[in-house]
């Protein structure tokens, strides 16, 4: 009996697919590259062509002489690795190793770990695609030969630990900018005059738009009081009303950045837990024998793709027919994808759309079936009609003075009644009709309120938010997202403040640096040219030594110059005020991987640490002579605890809020959502709303 060996990266994948292949077929894992640059160097020789050399990475040893074990009993070998540049460098890198033939058809790919999509990938081997390969290459050495020849200047000049990465630089850049931005900036005043308008009984609101006919800022209380006094009496003419049938079309199914995204805004997930999640959904969740054991749920989750398979598609449009009517199928057309996207992808969609989240939410953790929930219900959205709104716009005169009145009803709902997407921005729309009114007819207004406003500064980065903006300016690619954003808070560079980032001090003297001997590092438009550049590798259409080349020609100049001229940076501790209590020296801040500290100036000889504890001004109600301070746990939650540690052992999620339960007399914490905050007792079911 013919034996095939098929390699894959992880466990749970190899698991999964021995099971649809059958007893010819043993499958094992590599558990992800088995060779690398080394780390003591460089590992590049730009004297000849930049070419790299690749040593077996460390603890990998045992990996590969297994891997080489079953290769001999093999008739055939199989290299099943992730369907993009990484997965393609990887069965290229095990290739080598495992001494295959590049020309012969090794190479497997399929978007979905599913039992048709795997058996019918191994009916179509291909070769290793060295297009690919040479882009994950370029990318990798590009990569090396700027962290390593920056970094060591970093840590001669600032501080050991610190890196320079070509992505993660400019997001922090970005970070920095938009902080100035913040400082920068100016409130500019301006005002609104609201009014409720009466017709019978019923009420409606409206706003000032503009004088005789065309629109008018109002910029001081003097341009509101001369509009005021322009009004005679509080009856308004209908001048003209105006009704429309609006669309609304459904948002695509996701790709990698608006998966993570969405999974902020909608369930809180960091974007490094969305991608850890997601893999494990596409490797595969046991759903019992009955349903088929070990199944992928969901397709590859890295990609810029938004194409969907017709077979997809038509399982889609099956399932909206009988759950929701004919009506409801969408009008299908040709996903356009960014430049550069990997078309040879799907968009990241549930294998098998007939499985909805409800049927798996025993077999899934809280966490996945969370996470599969969001990607079903966009997937079978982005198949359904759209949605057709009524809007309606009254335009009420006084005097030339305009207001308007508009409201909106849904006439049919389409996809939204399976999924409506999130926002980053907090005010949403009211779905509100107006009266029935007619041009020609008068209405009275009950109320004029003019307000007051100031224009707000750009708002800091959320991880959705910098994804996004990174997305949109061409910095970095699907698979590289999730671990930037990980790198430069691990560094120090940045940190999150109410989940949104602020760059540190460190991050700030880092990137000067950068920017003064390295302006094209930082530049977004050199750096998204570059991705673009790297991209065209990846088509076979630009050789991968001349883009390396034609950078690192004028980098070597900047890096002999920096060497010989960039100063050394002193970073000052701050003083804290207090003492330490071991040896008496003064305690300063110092900056670690989780934040700001305390830490005695006397180091090496006292080695006296703490954290930074923010009182919150309610007395221990354990034992009554400590403080109850801020403190956060190493993944930045918050949670409540007493000054006096570890003596007293109080500890709390919920803010205490210092006063006792009326109803029991225990302890009254304040719970938070997104919605609203309350008080409520931690013992009984008393409660009431937060003040303020």
């Amino acid at each position: 009996m013919a034996q095939y060996l098929v390699i894959v990266e992880s466990p749970a994948k190899a698991k999964t697919i021995e099971r649809y292949l059958g007893k010819k077929y043993k499958v094992k894992a590599s558990m992800g590259h088995v060779r690398d640059l080394p780390k003591s160097q460089t590992g590049v020789d730009v004297e000849k062509n930049y070419q790299p050399k690749y040593i077996t990475i460390r603890g990998k040893g045992p990996v590969l002489k297994e891997l080489k074990a079953a290769a001999k009993k093999a008739d055939k070998i199989f290299l099943a690795a992730d369907p993009d540049r990484e997965g393609e460098a990887i069965a290229w890198h095990l290739a080598h190793s495992l001494n295959i033939d590049l020309d012969s058809q090794c190479r497997v790919v399929f978007n979905e770990i599913t039992k048709e999509a795997v058996k019918d990938s191994f009916k179509h081997p291909r070769t290793i695609n060295m297009d690919l390969v040479d882009a994950q290459q370029a990318r990798r050495i590009l990569d090396r030969l700027v962290g390593y020849n920056i970094s060591p200047l970093l840590w001669q000049k600032v501080k050991k630990g610190l890196s320079a990465g070509r992505v993660q630089s400019v997001a922090v850049k970005m970070i920095i900018d938009r902080e100035n931005e913040i400082k920068d900036f100016k409130p500019e005043e301006y005002w609104s005059i609201e009014s409720i308008f009466k017709k019978g009984k019923q009420s409606f609101d409206g706003a000032f738009y503009g004088q005789d006919g065309k629109k008018k800022p109002l910029h001081t209380k003097d341009d509101v009081d001369k509009i005021l006094s322009t009004l005679k009496g509080n009856d308004f003419l209908i001048e003209k009303v105006t009704k429309r049938e609006r669309k609304r079309n459904p948002s695509p199914a996701f790709i990698t950045s608006s998966l993570q995204q969405e999974a902020a805004r909608k369930l809180n997930f960091r974007a490094r837990k969305t991608m850890m999640v997601a893999q494990q959904l596409y490797e595969g969740i046991d759903l019992g024998k009955r349903e088929g054991g070990i199944t992928g749920l969901i397709t590859y989750m890295r990609t810029d793709s938004t194409r969907i398979s017709d077979t997809a598609k038509a399982q889609s449009r099956q399932y909206i027919e009988d759950k929701y009517g004919k009506e409801f199928i969408g009008f299908t057309k040709k996903a356009k994808n960014a430049e550069g996207a990997q078309d040879a992808h799907e968009a990241i969609r549930p294998t098998n759309a007939l499985r909805d989240p409800q049927s798996l939410k025993k077999v899934l953790s809280r966490d996945q079936f969370r996470l599969y929930k969001l990607i079903w219900e966009r997937f079978i959205a982005s198949q359904m009609a759209s949605a057709v709104m009524d809007t309606m716009t009254a335009h009420l005169t006084n005097q030339g003075v305009e207001f308007r009145a508009t409201g909106s009803k849904i006439k049919f709902k389409g996809f939204m009644e399976v999924y409506i997407e999130g926002s980053d921005d907090q005010t949403k729309p009211t779905d509100k009709w107006l009266p029935d009114l007619s041009e020609g007819e008068t209405v009275k207004a009950e109320k004029i309120t003019p307000n007051q406003h100031f224009t707000q500064p750009p708002p800091r980065y959320t991880e959705a938010r910098l994804v996004k903006t990174m997305e949109e300016k061409g910095i970095g690619r699907p698979s590289t997202y999730a671990p930037t954003l990980d790198t430069v808070q691990r560094r120090g560079y940045v940190a999150l403040d109410n989940r949104r980032f602020i760059p540190t001090e460190l991050g700030e003297i880092v990137i000067k640096l950068i920017e003064e001997f390295f302006p094209e590092i930082i530049d977004v438009t050199f750096t998204a040219k570059m991705e673009g550049d790297l991209d065209s590798v990846e088509e076979g259409e630009t050789e991968w030594v001349k883009i390396i080349d034609q950078f690192y020609s004028g980098f070597d100049q900047q890096l002999k110059k920096a060497e010989k001229e960039m100063e050394k940076v002193e970073i000052r501790d701050e003083p804290a005020g207090i003492d330490c209590e071991k040896c008496g020296h003064e305690m300063v801040y110092k900056m670690g991987r989780y934040g700001k500290f305390l830490a005695c100036s006397n180091f090496p000889d006292c080695r006296n640490t703490k954290p930074i504890l923010k009182e919150i001004g309610v007395d221990c109600p354990n034992c009554k002579d400590g403080n109850i301070v801020e403190r956060k746990t190493k993944k930045r939650r918050t949670f409540y605890g007493c000054d006096n540690y570890p003596s007293c052992e109080f500890i709390s999620w919920d803010k205490p809020v210092g006063r006792n339960c009326p109803k029991c007399d225990n302890m009254l914490v304040e719970k938070k959502s997104k919605k609203k905050a309350q008080v409520q007792c931690a013992s009984c079911d008393y409660k009431e709303e937060a003040q303020g």
